[in-house]
Order: C-alpha cells, then sequence, then structure tokens
C-alpha cells in the first residue's frame, strides 16, 4: 500500500505542471546518446507519448550526424569537417537526405508510434517549412583581412512557415522534423539541429525549448551545473570561456528562442531515462534552464 500511496504523491506532484501546460507547445531537440542507446529510445519515446496524451503538443526536431558519418564511410566517402561543420558537397547532401529523411526520421517516427503515439515525419522542405541560404564560413587571413572558406550545402534557417504543423497537431500528430531546409532554387541544405529546433520554437511561440545533450547541462568554473541562467549570465559565461565548444551553438540556439518570445529553454542530459518528464514535472530539475 505504501508504495501505491507514493505512486500517486507523484502524480499529485506532477498535476500543477500537468494544468499550466495543458494545450502549449514544447519543441524538442533529440539527439546524442538518448537518440543511440536502445533503453534510451524507449525511455524518450514513452516521454513523448506522455506529453501527448496529457494536452500538451510535443514537436520533435532530430540529428543524425554519427549516422551520416558511419553511411558515408561505408559508401567509401570520408567526412570532412571545417570549423566544426560537415563539408557538404552534392554527393554528401545526397547521403545526409538519405540518411536524415529516410533512415532516421522513420526510426524515430516508428518508435513513437509503437509506443501508442501518432507520429509523422517530415524535413524542412515539406510544406515550405523550412526556408534555408548558405551558411558562409569566415576566418582571418594573414593579410588581416577575413577569408571565405566554402563548405558546400551547408545552411542557416531563412525562414519558417509553420502552418503544416498546425495541421499535423490539430489531427493530433506528433510531427518528428529532420534539420533539411530548402533554397531559394530548390536546393536541399543540411542545417545544425539546434538553430532548426530553436527556429521552429521561435516561429510557433512555444512555451518551451528542450535540447536533449550528453552532458548534465551548463557548468560554472567549479564544475557544478548550473540550474538557472539569464541571458546576462550567459553572455558572461561565453565571455569568460565557461561555455565553448559544443556547447556554444546549444546555448545560442537557446537564447535565440528566448529572444524570440519562447519562455523558458533548457539543456538537458538526454543519458538519463525520463529525462523530459524529470525536468518538466519536478520542481529540481535535472538540467540548465536559460531565461531571459
Amino acid at each position: 500500500m505504501k508504495k501505491l500511496i507514493e505512486k500517486a504523491n507523484v502524480l499529485i506532484e506532477a498535476l500543477p505542471y500537468i494544468r499550466n501546460f495543458y494545450g502549449k507547445t514544447f519543441v524538442i531537440k533529440y539527439g546524442g546518446a538518448a537518440q543511440i542507446e536502445e533503453k534510451l529510445k524507449d525511455s524518450f519515446a514513452q516521454d513523448v507519448v506522455l506529453l501527448s496524451f496529457i494536452g500538451i503538443k510535443p514537436v520533435i526536431v532530430h540529428g543524425g550526424g554519427p549516422k551520416i558519418s558511419e553511411t558515408m564511410k561505408k559508401m567509401g566517402k570520408e567526412p570532412a569537417f571545417i570549423q566544426g561543420q560537415r563539408v557538404t558537397d552534392k554527393e554528401t547532401m545526397d547521403i545526409v537526405e538519405m540518411v536524415l529523411g529516410g533512415l532516421v526520421n522513420k526510426e524515430i517516427v516508428s518508435l513513437i508510434n509503437s509506443h501508442g503515439g501518432k507520429a509523422a515525419g517530415l524535413s524542412g522542405k515539406d510544406g515550405g517549412l523550412i526556408k534555408a541560404k548558405k551558411k558562409v564560413l569566415r576566418k582571418s587571413a594573414p593579410s588581416g583581412e577575413e577569408e571565405i572558406i566554402d563548405i558546400g550545402l551547408v545552411g542557416e534557417v531563412d525562414s519558417v512557415a509553420p502552418e503544416i504543423l498546425g495541421s499535423l497537431e490539430k489531427d493530433g500528430f506528433i510531427p518528428v522534423i529532420s534539420p533539411i531546409g530548402v533554397g531559394s532554387k530548390g536546393e536541399a541544405f543540411n542545417i545544425n539541429a539546434d538553430y532548426v529546433a530553436s527556429a521552429i520554437a521561435s516561429a510557433l511561440k512555444a512555451e518551451k525549448l528542450i535540447l536533449l545533450t550528453d552532458v548534465p547541462g551548463i557548468k560554472n568554473k567549479k564544475g557544478d551545473v548550473i540550474s538557472s541562467v539569464n541571458k546576462k549570465g550567459i553572455k558572461e559565461l561565453i565571455d569568460d570561456g565557461t561555455v565553448s565548444g559544443g556547447m556554444l551553438p546549444k546555448v545560442q540556439a537557446c537564447t535565440r528562442a528566448v529572444d524570440s518570445g519562447v519562455k523558458k529553454t533548457h539543456i538537458v542530459d538526454g543519458r538519463i531515462a525520463h529525462c523530459l518528464l524529470l525536468e518538466i514535472f519536478t520542481k529540481e530539475g535535472i538540467g540548465t534552464e536559460i531565461v531571459a
């Protein structure tokens, strides 16, 4: 009986959050270990289905970089990166579309559906969802001028037309989006999934943007996880080098979303089973929230 009462208390603790978030949109960037380990895949899908059943509208944006590299090697093509960006010629872009829009996207859709959800897969090309423009990298040249580096069909979000997402949500579907945008001439662009999730959250005026990562959250100089930080605090962490490397685009994605009206953004450890439920429905949470 004691265990049953404890279960009831857990549900009661979640009640205020369920009430507050009913009917709201959460954009979730899915990647890292949560996208690779079988147990974590299942717990993620269960979390998403539960959110949907209690009246929250989840929108999933996924990455898939390791799978792209693995597939490229199998096809005899060696992945190349400049400043952390994948060099993407036409042949590589075909592989990116095949892996992200096909293998990875449909696996996530099937996973959510197998747990009782109703997911639908799409890319930024569908319904004109993500208009993209070519990303330009620059580096300092010996002459002191900036040198432009061409990394091919790598893009950044130009605009988002979220109407197709509204249609899917109205019919009870959970959108699962691969981060591929379309250019002005119809060409496909590979885009960083964190930035795509941020842009979609902004366009939908989402309640939350949640990024799943392979770290516990943003840490301070002492190595302690910062549970909550505002934009001013983030600038200080970037300026003193505390936030750098792979965490930088995630933090930038969060601050962009906050600037565009998203109420809260979260960087969450996707290596913890049911990390979404723990972050959303408990007072303590398990990651770092970034607020205005």
